[in-house]
């Protein structure tokens, strides 16, 4: 169990301060907007808040999947808010974010799964600032093909799924499918080419190096050029457990072997999440 592994190792006892986030999540209040760095508990909040970054979750915040992995609540959603694209193009104008990635719970219980408001939340943005990069970072709604098209053509300008794991621990993603999410990936490629497409893989699950370099060549083949990988840390001890802290060299073959395969840009340390950062992965391809 993860107790074992504690105290945490040094190159993972990141620190904040509470000022930037009191600061950005009273904003955020203020516009009735939710963000992924909160109901998550991203341990990066504090350096992201402090430069009033923020990745925003829309849809409400409660889950219809129970992923093992995940602090975000799961349970019986809301109705989406009408008004969620104008707040949330509001706060990314107020906090001047010039990439800002949109996020959001699992819906299965829309018949789009939550696609009509990526596209909306696009449209409000772009509204604000047409210069604006958007980056989503979608559910598998499914693998709905009418989704996935009308999301590839949103006019955001990355669109990110996650793998997550390897195919042998996707126990820990439940109601999720390893080939669905490859599908979805190859799906927006198809639908808008010009569109990057972008995943991300977490470590310390028990998962092997072979493991993680056949989905990363799977990825590959998706026509997923731009990758995130990062230390799983357990939620809570009901969360699935932590099997290994990663070395930090570790995560650097992987991302030296990665280029060499291919892909575009990766970004590759034991806090790296899918939208950590995010920017760098558009002004550096």
């Amino acid at each position: 169990m993860e107790k074992a592994f504690n105290p945490k190792p040094e190159w993972l006892r990141k620190k904040f301060t509470l000022s930037a986030l009191a600061e950005v999540a009273s904003l955020l209040k203020d516009e009735n907007v939710h963000t992924v760095c909160q109901e998550a508990v991203c341990p990066n909040i504090g350096e992201c808040f402090q430069q009033k970054i923020a990745t925003f979750m829309i849809l409400g915040t409660e889950c219809t999947r129970s992923c093992s992995f995940c602090a975000v609540s799961k349970g019986r959603p809301m109705a989406p808010d009408a008004n969620e694209p104008r707040s949330v193009a509001q706060a990314v104008q107020k906090l001047g974010i010039r990439h800002a990635v949109i996020t959001s719970v699992t819906r299965d219980d829309l018949a789009d799964g939550g696609a009509s408001y990526f596209c909306e939340t696009v449209r409000a943005i772009k509204s604000v600032d047409r210069s604006i990069i958007i980056e989503l970072l979608i559910p598998d709604v499914r693998e709905n093909d009418t989704a996935l098209e009308q999301i590839a053509m949103s006019g955001a300008e990355i669109i990110g799924h996650n793998v997550e794991t390897v195919p042998r621990l996707y126990h820990v993603r439940r109601g999720a499918e390893y080939h669905r999410s490859l599908r979805v990936l190859q799906k927006l490629s198809t639908y808008n080419p010009i569109c990057a497409t972008k995943s991300s893989i977490m470590l310390g699950l028990g998962e092997n190096n072979d493991e993680v370099l056949e989905v990363m060549q799977d990825l590959l083949e998706a026509g997923c050029r731009l990758l995130s990988i990062g230390q799983y840390l357990s939620p809570s001890q009901h969360h699935a457990p932590v099997v290994e802290y990663v070395e930090p060299e570790r995560f650097e073959y992987f991302r030296n072997v990665g280029m060499e395969m291919g892909f575009r840009y990766i970004k590759s340390s034991p806090y790296t999440r899918s939208s950590y950062m995010a920017h760098e992965y558009w002004e550096r391809t």
